[in-house]
């Protein structure tokens, strides 16, 4: 019997192309899980990406520092979305990114190694894993894109619009550093909204 996380993996999957049952099990076998609490770090940068993670349950970010070493988050990642330092994981890179919870998760955790193994016996699901995370990267980087050119306000008012259900769920502290607004601000601009 496959456990619920896993289940939530292949049910996504599936979504994107027909597996035969016969390869649920194989890919199930492959699959690990991990749960971690809020500003849990799951990739520091420098480090090399090992794992690629598929949230079940929860956020992720992506942090990067700036030039005065604060971290600044450059994405966020939700259920059903593939999470990893993608040069990093796939060509051994250091990363330039960390990957840190933004609240509690629920993850399928995909070890490189593992994953290459899998990809050896199931081909079609190589193209099929790079095809959504190259999809979902290219969203992410549009919706970020939408943010740019706009006053802090209407920074916000679009990020509740295009974001809503992060908005709700993630630390006022992330989201200011998100839509690059001082906390402060940030709050007098949510009260104007109200």
């Amino acid at each position: 019997m496959i456990a619920q996380m896993p289940i939530t993996f292949l049910t996504f999957l599936q979504s994107h192309y027909p597996i035969p049952k016969s390869d649920l099990q194989i890919i199930a076998n492959h699959l690990s899980t991990r749960t971690v609490e809020a500003k849990t770090i799951l990739l520091r940068e420098g480090a090399t990406a090992q794992e690629m993670f598929f949230i079940c349950e929860g956020i992720l970010k992506i942090v990067t520092n700036n030039e005065k070493g604060n971290a600044v988050t450059q994405f966020f990642l939700k259920e059903n979305q593939f999470c990893t330092i993608l040069d990093s994981f796939e060509n051994g890179v250091a990363a330039q990114e960390s990957i840190v919870a933004a609240i509690d998760c629920e993850l399928v955790v995909l070890q490189k190694q593992k994953l290459l193994r899998l990809y050896q016996q199931l081909p079609y699901l190589k193209e099929l894993i790079q095809n959504i995370t190259r999809r979902a990267l290219l969203a992410k980087i549009a919706v970020r894109n939408a943010y740019m050119g706009e006053n802090a306000a209407s920074r916000y008012e679009t990020f509740l619009a295009r974001q809503p259900e992060i908005a709700l769920r993630v630390p006022l502290g992330d989201v200011a550093s998100y839509l690059g607004i001082a906390q402060q601000s940030l709050s007098r601009i949510r009260r104007n909204v109200r």
